[in-house]
């Protein structure tokens, strides 16, 4: 589930629980709600610390590999001309 599926959890579970006034047999609405509210803040958090994680900090003095620039694809240029 990314980002956008978690906003829309939390987006429907604060509809449900502060925007209607349904009464269903055996439901409890509000409950549905703040446990999609839950469930949504859980996904946010878990995909922004794999966001974190993802990230690649390259410091400004390292080497380059130029073979692998330079042979992108199996042409020397890279596009193939």
């Amino acid at each position: 589930m990314g980002l956008g599926g978690c906003i829309i959890l939390i987006a429907t579970g604060a509809i449900l629980t502060f925007a209607t006034d349904w009464d269903m047999q055996g439901v409890n609405l509000d409950l549905v709600g703040i446990i999609f509210m839950i469930v949504g803040l859980i996904g946010v958090a878990t995909f922004s610390s794999i966001a974190k994680r993802r990230r690649v900090v390259v410091r400004p003095g390292a080497p380059v590999d130029e073979d692998q620039h330079r042979n992108r694809g199996g042409y020397s240029d890279g596009y193939g001309v």
